[in-house]
């Protein structure tokens, strides 16, 4: 080439890389603003399972999220792991979530999780916290929470209802469209036991005999002649039976080809969930009561488990969870999160099922959803949820029926 078209070449070249280094400026990073958590509050409702966390920032912007299932994880986020975050960056979320993991250290010592405690109040503070943060993650950066987690695999999420009767079955499939339900097993040893059973007085732990188990075979085949052959039909189990119950229940079972049965026996001792897989041609699903990607390991590890329902409002929160489905997924273990949080939780949840390769399905509690009285609507169509577009989760909470249903004492959002 000669001299001149070589320098005429490369002053073109670094005119074309200064406008594309403007561009990508102008688009990139400095447009984040920066801020700081002024406050993390908590709220506790009367007569449900849901807390709700709310993180402020010293430039108004919010986040909202939620946990359930543990009394006292409210007080947690206001005394202890809350005041722990003033001042921090709110967009440092996995640094925020390993501090309080591993040896935080809160107003008052070291972090009440103390070195990877598993389950219990603090995992669930530090849950709610974290589905808070992505939501105001999102607005702060204008997107939907699941392009934080790289983008949709799917544009929409599959859910399942829950039905106790096959006459509500064929109802709820009539006004929904939903190709799936769940039922309960342990429903019907709730209501024989004390006619029935061999310790009348027992609420768990229960040891069936015949009797039981032909009255559970009965309703499940009720439940499968209702529904149809291609419909799915999980089965509930509640971690209430003793091993041997279950893999006998397991069997008696089989013949309606259930799409699932959920934790026959308590999710503390893998080889015991195990031994049922390896006794039924049933898949096995259990994780509501798994914690963290440290707590699904020996499951995964001893191919305990079909399918994985971490429940991500107790877990740790959306990040844990996108990191527990990344472990399942590497032994081709497919995901159906638990879903018992209101229409704010699920939705976040539904987030999080959109980007993960090995998702299943994501219960959808009706009982949470009609009416929900605490959130903008989600839309659910045919059996789907269809994602929100708006930044952050895309769900709000309506703070004035937040504040005529908290619990006595509980300061409001």
């Amino acid at each position: 080439m000669e001299r001149r078209h070589f320098l005429n070449a490369s002053v073109a070249g670094a005119a074309a890389y200064a406008a594309f280094r403007g561009d990508a400026r102008a688009q990139g990073t400095s447009r984040v603003p920066k801020l700081k958590i002024r406050e993390v509050r908590a709220v506790r409702l009367r007569g449900t399972v849901t807390n709700y966390v709310r993180v402020y920032t010293d430039q108004g912007l919010t986040g909202t999220g939620e946990m359930v299932d543990n009394v006292g994880a409210d007080v947690i986020v206001n005394k202890n792991l809350g005041p722990g975050l003033v001042g921090k960056d709110p967009l440092d979320i996995e640094g925020i979530w390993f501090n309080y993991w591993g040896w935080g250290s809160p107003p008052g010592g070291i972090s009440p999780v103390f070195m990877r405690g598993m389950g219990g109040p603090y995992l669930t503070a530090m849950s709610g916290i974290d589905i808070a943060l992505w939501d105001l993650a999102g607005k702060a950066l204008g997107v939907p929470v699941y392009r934080l987690f790289g983008g949709l695999v799917r544009d929409r999420v599959a859910v399942y209802h829950h039905s106790s009767d096959p006459a509500q079955a064929k109802e709820i499939i009539r006004t929904t469209g939903v190709r799936a339900l769940k039922t309960t097993v342990d429903g019907v040893t709730d209501k024989d036991n004390s006619q029935a059973g061999w310790d009348p007085g027992k609420r768990f732990t229960w040891v069936v005999n015949n009797t039981q188990i032909d009255n559970i075979a009965r309703q499940i085949a009720s439940m499968r002649e209702a529904v149809g052959n291609d419909f799915g039909l999980a089965l509930e189990c509640h971690a209430r039976y003793d091993t041997e119950s279950a893999i006998q229940i397991a069997k008696a079972v089989e013949p309606y080809r259930p799409m699932w049965l959920e934790e026959p026996v308590p999710s503390d001792n893998p080889e015991a969930m195990a031994k049922v897989r390896s006794m039924t041609r049933i898949p096995i699903a259990a994780g509501e009561n798994i914690y963290t990607r440290w707590g699904l390991q020996p499951y995964v590890e001893r191919q305990a488990l079909s399918v994985i329902q971490m429940d991500m409002s107790k877990c740790g929160g959306l990040l844990e969870s996108r990191k527990m489905a990344a472990l399942a997924e590497v032994y081709h273990i497919p995901i159906a999160p638990h879903g018992v949080a209101s229409t704010l939780g699920k939705v976040a949840f539904a987030h999080v099922c959109a980007t993960v390769p090995n998702f299943m399905i994501l219960e959808w509690a009706l009982n949470r959803t009609v009416n929900d009285p605490f959130t903008t609507a989600a839309t659910l169509e045919k059996g789907f949820c269809v994602l929100p577009q708006a930044p952050g989760i895309g769900i709000e909470l309506h703070d004035d029926a937040v504040k005529e249903a908290l619990e006595p004492g509980s300061q409001a959002l």
